[in-house]
């Protein structure tokens, strides 16, 4: 009979980490296949080999912090190329490069802001999540480390009190689990992002900035049963980067403002821990996809505070203008293109109503990044351009300041109204402040302390000085 290590006084082991270690770390005296028709888990070898690989990967791999970035790196990899990711061919990568160059030419007349200089790159998915993936990192990193030590933390008190104990060296692996979950689950969200974005600014956000990027994978299926020849639909959606690309480039501020955002919102948001700890309770480690489940469904995220609301109706309307100006824009351009219109009115949908990857990333961290008020921000650049032409429709883009707010947005019409008013209560803030810094305020008021209003100083004393006040006027 084979001696148990655990009951080994030389080398003591407690059981919990002893089967860990067999389970997890393809130990003897576990068939994974045996467990696997136990539990009613796939029988193919390759997919179990796959399955108790993840699992093992999420309770043994450890990291600079709560998240499991490395993983998440990996099973974004993994989830791009899975449907065929092509490498760019040479014509692929002739073509995306005229497209952007004519497309630069075209927005030459319709904006004020000069090109950008920038070559442009033809990427694979794989390609775009390696360009975009550390701009993930930084906008779910917040709540990314929450839910990581919040799942930590549920995990390791829902284990029986005679157990831990036993718990010993499986400890550090619950601990990474929490890490690894979510890593794994941002990983698959940016990952089928990949499948579905058609340039490196598709979500209306500078995720690998400095670049102007297409997908032809991508664009091609885009365009997949419309009756448009496909170097049209690339010609647009060119147009649509290098738009994208002229903005953030020409607005420095603009990717902090709008990044900042994001980070600001995602630091506000807090874990349902009673959520947690019951997700903690049903967990069964053998089950990676069930694990994971609980996270493409969103389970930890509680109603948004008031606060969380005006958060996202700041952010939603930035991404608005940004999306309502190179929507605008791209029309201008685009003006001479057959098919323009048409594809005009399917980006707009697109971008307003979001794909299912766009969805899944939304569950996961608690934020949609879709401009709901696309078609309202597209009116309002419309009108300031014929009010106020090119240059002073882009210079709203000077300073954040200057940009219209939601309500704008309910009235474009109105905008310039409510900003002259705006600029005569600044004016007038401003002259005052002048006449006080140039001593203005302490000049004397007519009649006073000059002797001819007969006014009474403190002391009763008349005006005129050296005149006895009780003395009998003349």
């Amino acid at each position: 009979m084979t001696s148990n290590p655990a009951n080994n006084g030389d080398d003591p082991q407690d059981p919990l980490s002893e089967m860990f270690a067999k389970f997890f770390g393809g130990g003897e005296g576990m068939d994974p296949a045996e467990m696997a028709k136990a539990a009613g888990l796939p029988s193919d070898p390759n997919m179990l080999a796959q399955m108790f690989q993840q699992v093992q990967a999420m309770m043994s791999a450890g990291g600079d912090g709560p998240v499991n970035w490395k993983l998440a790196h990996e099973s974004a990899r993994q989830v791009a190329a899975s449907d065929n990711d092509p490498s760019i061919g040479t014509n692929q990568a002739r073509e995306v490069d005229e497209a952007l160059r004519l497309a630069e030419l075209w927005l030459d007349p319709v904006t004020d802001f000069e090109g950008t200089g920038l070559i442009g790159q033809a990427w694979s998915r794989a390609e775009w999540v390696e360009a975009t993936l550390d701009t993930w990192k930084r906008l779910t990193e917040p709540v990314a480390n929450s839910i990581a030590f919040a799942l930590t933390s549920a995990m390791t008190e829902q284990v029986p009190e005679e157990m831990k104990e036993m718990l010993g060296g499986a400890r550090s692996m619950l601990q990474n689990m929490g890490g690894a979950l979510f890593g794994m689950q941002l990983g698959q969200a940016v990952g089928a992002l990949a499948k579905d974005v058609v340039s490196s600014t598709d979500i209306g956000l500078p995720l690998a900035e400095g670049k102007m990027a297409l997908l032809p994978t991508n664009v091609k299926a885009f365009g997949e049963g419309l009756d448009i020849p496909e170097s049209e639909i690339r010609l647009f959606l060119a147009v649509r980067e290098a738009a994208h690309a002229r903005l953030f480039m020409h607005v420095p501020w603009l990717a902090g403002h709008l990044l900042g955002a994001i980070e600001s919102y995602a630091r506000g948001i807090h874990i349902d821990m009673s959520r947690i700890e019951e997700v903690a309770r049903e967990i069964d480690p053998t089950n990676p996809e069930s694990m994971q489940n609980a996270f493409s469904q969103g389970v930890f995220m509680p109603q948004r505070t008031p606060e969380q609301e005006a958060a996202l109706l700041k952010l939603e309307t930035t991404l608005a203008l940004v999306e309502g100006w190179v929507d605008e824009l791209s029309a201008a351009a685009t003006a001479n293109l057959p098919s323009a219109g048409a594809l005009r009115e399917m980006v707009r949908r697109r971008r307003a109503t979001g794909g299912p990857s766009e969805h899944a990333f939304a569950a996961l961290v608690g934020l949609e990044l879709r401009p709901r008020r696309l078609r309202d921000a597209a009116a309002l650049w419309a009108a300031l351009k014929e009010e106020r032409g090119l240059a002073g429709r882009d210079a709203i883009w000077h300073h954040p300041d200057l940009l219209p707010t939601a309500e704008d947005l309910d009235d474009p019409a109105g905008f310039s109204s409510r900003r002259q008013l705006l600029d005569a209560s600044d004016a007038e803030v401003d002259e005052a402040l002048q006449k006080l810094l140039s001593g203005g305020f302490d000049e004397p008021q007519a009649g006073k302390d000059s002797g001819s209003g007969g006014e009474s100083d403190d002391d009763g004393e008349a005006g005129t000085p050296g005149k006895d006040p009780k003395a009998p006027d003349a």
